[in-house]
């Protein structure tokens, strides 16, 4: 699959035209200028150096000369040929030059520059695919006609590992998934695919010395779903071809029931165990060679059960075995700490810091199933890949992880209860380009309005809109641009663990009560979809108090009377560890915390659930509508004008999460859409205070 657009000529005019007016009329360009050109033809991951030329730059066929990287040539001749554009000799010339680039990260560096003809320079032919996934995103086509902007780039990744990892032994996907997100990947200059292949549900490589591994009854999930060896092997050819390296994992001595279940070991310390492994790891290095497959990753985190516990010495011997086989040797870090190991690259999970002197990999905050489409965005792009500006010997970069720890009821529905491709977007840029500093303040958060911060951000997620409407057609992108909605809130008002208790905010707001010889008063306008009060992994957020009620309250105003489509949700729920800190709630209930929202003073009612009341530990019942995202809108009739909305989101000691959200939408053929029709204004402005 090749990066194509998906809008014809007319409509991409509007479309580009009416952007290029909200950048104006929202304000973005306050802080700095914005050329058209920028808005036209965004660049994910933002390149290092670029400067826009003066217009754009139209032919009807190309010219591509000779070059060094013929691959590189064959991929952008047949990108024209899918997009209508023939060969010819006075056609646009291409030219892609062998050069040595004085920058960082030098063999996955590029120069692009596009003005009377295109010029591409590159060291290596990884660089040089670089620049075509980077000149195919700025392609358009105008009736029989290309279009490109004129520009000049000079661009290199901050960090040598910029990586995606999928937990197919929980959840298995099909070839044709994986390859489908890998394909994006590539399109956002992605280099590692690190593919979880083993966990307590399931072994999910075929063995052919011990070919129990794959039999149903070791199998607790998705039985007699596994890749054969021919299936990994195609993947790796598929990832090869588009410059991404398979990091496998085989995850032990925890996470592993379905292999001591397959081979009958009642624990870890079986006498068997050991030789079986090290046969398992020979295997799996004879399949491709050190070259293609440089990386080993042997997991060894949360070994937390008795029948997991190892003999000192048990890991070691693998990691010295792995390391026969002329590989790299990973381990989650934290993870089981092996006495005399030197070596091994540490991979971050949670806040764990690496061991002094090792390598690491950052996958820390990078867990897409914590992540909702909102706020968790925020995080991914003020965050700090290993919290240094750029990479070096030991930082070596980043690797974003999805871990649909729950029972899945088909394979898509990884793809749309996980935001998966915002994820891969918004990450893209931050571990390619990486960032000054780490924002802590804004993982859970929004800046405020008016900030530098914001703008940044806003310009960024204007180019993500363009993206998601060129790019993922037909695929779950959930996203709209949320920098629109703006919340006053109050709170919180204390109540004593009591979410049944009520407030004196009304149906008209005023700007200050007093409660309990105590003043509250309406925040400055909070930015966001997703307003975290008090985030659960203790990120900044609105408060610190564990308990409270906050309400929230905002304005939208409608060019006429109708019936809005909203996602609604209150305190979310993590795609991990079953309906984590449950029950659900029951029928008439939009959370066990009791939130309401009311709209123009009518109370919205909840969803009608499909599995209420389920307890915590039902990680084997596939969710199904229990976040906002992945269930039917909720619909509310709006009047002409000015709308007001009124959230009550109260908090009690049972309950993880602490927050709301609340955004109308637009469906466009089963894909999510701004409502663009529609205006939010906060309230309260501050100033009345």
């Amino acid at each position: 699959m090749i990066l194509s657009l998906n809008k014809n000529t007319f409509q991409a005019t509007i479309y580009f035209m009416t952007l290029s007016l909200m950048f104006v009329f929202n304000g973005y360009a306050n802080s700095q200028q914005v050329d058209p050109l920028e808005v036209k033809y965004p660049i994910i991951p933002s390149p290092q150096e670029i400067t826009y030329g003066a217009g754009e730059l139209t032919f009807k066929s190309i010219h591509i000369n000779a070059s060094d990287f013929k691959n590189a040539s064959d991929l952008l001749s047949a990108f024209f040929q899918k997009e209508g554009i023939s060969e010819s000799s006075n056609g646009l010339t291409v030219q892609i030059i062998k050069e040595e680039l004085s920058v960082d990260n030098p063999d996955e560096a590029y120069k692009l520059t596009i003005d009377g003809d295109i010029k591409i320079w590159a060291s290596t032919e990884k660089g040089a695919y670089y620049a075509i996934k980077t000149l195919q995103q700025v392609f358009r086509k105008q009736g029989k006609e290309g279009l490109f902007p004129k520009l000049n780039i000079t661009d290199w990744p901050a960090f040598k590992i910029r990586g995606f990892m999928h937990d197919t032994g929980r959840n298995f996907q099909s070839v044709a998934q994986l390859k489908e997100q890998i394909e994006v990947l590539s399109q956002y200059k992605y280099n590692v695919f690190h593919w979880h292949l083993t966990d307590d549900p399931g072994w999910r490589l075929e063995s052919k010395l011990y070919p129990q591994l794959q039999s149903e009854d070791a199998t607790s999930r998705g039985k007699g779903k596994f890749y054969t060896q021919e299936d990994f092997k195609h993947i790796v050819a598929f990832c090869k071809a588009r410059h991404i390296t398979v990091i496998p994992e085989f995850d032990i001595p925890g996470h592993s029931a379905a292999f001591r279940k397959a081979m009958g070991f009642e624990s870890m310390k079986d006498e068997r165990a050991l030789p079986t492994l090290l046969n398992l790891f020979d295997e799996l290095c004879s399949l491709v060679s050190a070259e293609d497959m440089p990386y080993i990753h042997i997991g060894t985190d949360e070994v937390r059960n008795l029948e997991e516990y190892v003999e000192d010495g048990f890991v070691k011997q693998i990691m010295d075995r792995v390391q026969s086989h002329d590989r790299e040797l990973i381990v989650w870090m934290e993870g089981i700490e092996v006495k005399g190991d030197s070596t091994s690259i540490n991979q971050l999970w949670a806040q764990f810091d690496p061991r002094e002197g090792h390598r690491f990999i950052d996958s820390r905050a990078n867990y897409i199933n914590h992540l909702d489409p909102f706020a968790g965005m925020s995080r991914l792009f003020f965050q700090q890949p290993c919290r240094q500006p750029k990479g070096d010997s030991l930082a070596l970069g980043g690797i974003l992880c999805a871990w649909p720890d729950n029972n899945v009821a088909n394979e898509r529905d990884i793809l749309k209860q996980n935001p998966i491709y915002p994820s891969i977007v918004f990450y893209a840029d931050a571990i390619w380009k990486g960032r000054k500093e780490n924002k802590l303040d804004y993982w859970a958060k929004l800046p405020a309005l008016n900030t530098a911060d914001l703008h940044e951000f806003e310009a960024f997620e204007d180019k993500v809109i363009v993206h998601r409407d060129l790019f993922f057609e037909g695929k779950e992108f959930q996203y709209i641009r949320q920098t629109d909605f703006h919340w006053n809130v109050i709170g919180p008002f204390e109540n004593a663990n009591d979410v049944s208790l009520n407030f004196p905010v009304g149906d008209s707001p005023v700007a200050s009560y007093n409660v309990d010889e105590k003043t509250y008063k309406w925040s400055e306008p909070k930015v966001g979809g997703t307003l975290h009060l008090k985030h659960f992994f203790g990120f900044p957020a609105l408060t610190t108090e564990k308990t409270g009620t906050y309400y929230a309250t905002t304005q939208i105003y409608s060019p006429d009377e109708r019936l809005q489509d909203f996602w609604i949700g209150f305190q979310g729920w993590s795609r991990s560890g079953g309906r984590r800190v449950g029950p659900f709630p029951d029928q008439g209930q939009w959370h066990t915390t009791n939130p309401k929202i009311w709209i123009n003073t009518e109370e919205v009612a909840p969803p009608v659930w499909k599995q209420p009341n389920l307890e915590t530990k039902t990680d084997e019942i596939p969710f199904i509508d229990e976040d906002y995202f992945y269930r039917a809108p909720t619909k509310i009739q709006l009047k002409k004008g000015w709308n007001t909305i009124l959230l009550k989101i109260p908090q009690d000691n049972n309950s993880w999460k602490w927050m709301f959200t609340c955004v109308p939408i637009h469906m466009e053929d089963g894909a999510i859409k701004e409502a663009s029709d529609l205006i939010f204004k906060a309230l309260f402005n501050g100033l009345e205070k």
